[in-house]
């Protein structure tokens, strides 16, 4: 999609009330990011000038975006001089001489769908719904074609209150709009607030072209709650299941299966039910099995779970992973863990085989040490690896050792078990005993 000469200011200054929280509302995740980092991304597809008005917890808004996006601008709003969706224009100068003005709670937004806005040639285009209930949205007044005014709702009377056409609250205005009715805008209402939208009724006054741009629901959904974020979420999550399976992955129960945003899948993949991958995630030609997940790790060629998980910093190669396994920070490759393991901080090599039970015991309540295993290692079930520790080539441990440590020789058996002993008759003994006491 090549870049346009248009500018686009997006409005991330609100501190977002309604969704009961310390985080400001443009920075809760959707599917792994930001929900201003999804509408950002789309719009540098189609521009090179995009603005970000920030006000309520700036540094940490700028902070976050300035680690995900190069080349964006901000503009700190005024915000007890000038509140308001105005108000947040009150210092913008755009580049270009077409300018759209999107909301930071609308993650859903694609550039194909700001593009619509620069295919009308009226001085301003803006969105708007037509909803059977269209409580708590701006009203869009229209008589003979024409948009003659928006009223908010809070200060809309009994009749405006009747109209079912809403504002969907993105517009496009000629640069010369903006910097002409801005300054004019006036604070007269209930609220007293700086209204972009009262930008309308100023300029068709004056004579200017508005259109009315019908838009869906779903790409201009505003997020505005816990409720709302949930559902734009289970939206986005559903649009990255379709295009991976359009790709060529095939995903069981589609709808149970829950996909970032920045994971990567390459070649014939299979996602069964229940599967949650996250984060930096990149699967090869793997299949992932029911209930499993995978965080910010590659795995390639290999099959994981059901039930397993795989966190951060991993990576799987020509691995079978199992039921109720669990590996953090750990490369293994050509290895089989069939089940009821933990593998963190381990490097193990082709053809080693890991028993149910085993663990490496990375921690010792202060530091984090590493497990390394070499090729065609054998570790027996019910095993303890104590690290640092070192297992070489071509070594057998022993079911139920515990390995401290240090380093296991290549050709080995390892074993550390307490010598077997049986007590005669002890069972109806202690049974006994206990029927008395009852």
């Amino acid at each position: 999609m090549n870049q346009k000469n248009v500018s686009i200011v997006i409005l991330a200054a609100g501190k977002g009330s309604r969704m009961k929280s310390t985080t400001p509302k443009v920075l809760h995740s959707i599917c792994g990011k930001p929900m201003l980092y999804h509408i950002v991304k789309e719009a540098k597809k189609i521009s090179d000038d995009v603005t970000i008005v920030i006000a309520y917890q700036k540094e940490r808004v700028k902070e976050t975006m300035e680690s995900l996006f190069a080349n964006l601008n901000y503009i700190e709003q005024d915000a007890e001089n000038f509140p308001g969706t105005g108000g947040a224009l009150k210092s913008y100068i755009p580049k270009h001489d077409e300018v759209l003005v999107l909301n930071g709670d609308m993650p859903l937004v694609t550039a194909k769908s700001m593009e619509r806005f620069f295919a009308c040639k009226s001085d301003i285009v803006m969105s708007v719904f037509d909803l059977e209930n269209p409580d708590g949205y701006g009203r869009v007044v229209i008589e003979n074609g024409e948009v003659c005014y928006i009223v908010e709702q809070k200060d809309a009377s009994e009749k405006e209150l009747m109209v079912s056409t809403v504002n969907a609250g993105v517009y496009a205005f000629k640069k010369e709009i903006l910097l002409t009715y801005v300054p004019r805008l006036s604070n007269d209402n209930a609220q007293k607030e700086y209204y972009l939208t009262d930008i309308i009724k100023l300029a068709k006054a004056d004579g200017h072209s508005i259109s009315a741009l019908l838009v869906d629901e779903e790409h201009f959904k505003g997020v505005n709650s816990k409720k709302d974020l949930a559902e734009a979420e289970e939206i986005m999550c559903k649009r990255i299941r379709d295009y991976w399976m359009q790709q060529g992955v095939k995903m069981e129960l589609p709808a149970t299966i829950y996909i970032d945003s920045d994971v990567l899948f390459e070649g014939e993949c299979t996602v069964e039910q229940g599967c949650k991958i996250v984060g930096t995630s990149i699967i090869k030609n793997s299949h992932i099995k029911a209930h499993s997940v995978v965080e910010s790790s590659e795995v390639i060629d290999s099959d994981i779970g059901p039930l397993a998980h795989i966190r951060p910093s991993s990576k799987l190669e020509k691995t079978h992973i199992g039921n109720f396994v669990e590996v953090k920070k750990s490369s293994l490759y050509g290895v089989k863990a069939g089940h009821l393991s933990y593998l963190g901080d381990a490097e193990i090599d082709e053809g080693t085989n890991i028993g149910a039970g085993t663990i490496t015991c990375n921690y010792d309540g202060i530091n984090k040490y590493k497990t390394k295993i070499g090729k065609n290692v054998f570790i027996g079930s019910d095993s303890q690896l104590i690290a640092p520790v070192t297992i070489e080539d071509d070594v057998m441990v022993a079911a139920g050792t515990t390995v401290p440590s240090g380093t296991i020789k290549s050709g080995v058996l390892a074993i550390s078990r307490a010598k077997l002993r049986t007590i005669e008759g002890f069972f109806n003994k202690f049974f006994e005993k206990a029927k008395k006491k009852s």
